[in-house]
């Protein structure tokens, strides 16, 4: 079955970095858009970026934009963000999504925190 697995969150500084990654598995990987999606404490989930599949068009939230880069590895079936510049707003949970088939797929989520 389809599982994505998220990794890389933490707690990190104001003003830094952090690579978030997503492995994903039980599926053609390369054929399906992969999103990322973020949730505040309080607050409804909303979309970061987006990656697409054939053409690697990206998306970004008007928020991160120029921020955070949203990347691929087809062969890794992996997608990626890398995330600077890091804001205390950033904080929050970080999900893995695809749109696979039929299903709305998710992962379990990585907590990135953001605080000096």
């Amino acid at each position: 079955q389809v599982q994505l697995v998220e990794s890389g969150g933490g707690l990190v500084q104001p003003g830094g970095s952090l690579r978030l990654s997503c492995a994903a598995s039980g599926f053609t990987f390369s054929s399906y858009a992969m999103s990322w999606y973020r949730q505040a404490p309080g607050k409804e989930r909303e979309l970061v970026a987006r990656i697409f599949s054939t053409s690697g068009l990206t998306n970004y939230a008007a928020s991160i934009k120029g921020r955070f880069i949203i990347s691929r590895d087809n062969a890794k079936n992996t997608v990626y963000l890398q995330m600077n510049s890091l804001k205390p707003e950033d904080t929050g949970v970080y999900y893995c999504y695809g749109y696979v088939g039929t299903r709305d797929c998710w992962g379990q989520g990585t907590q990135v925190t953001v605080s000096s």
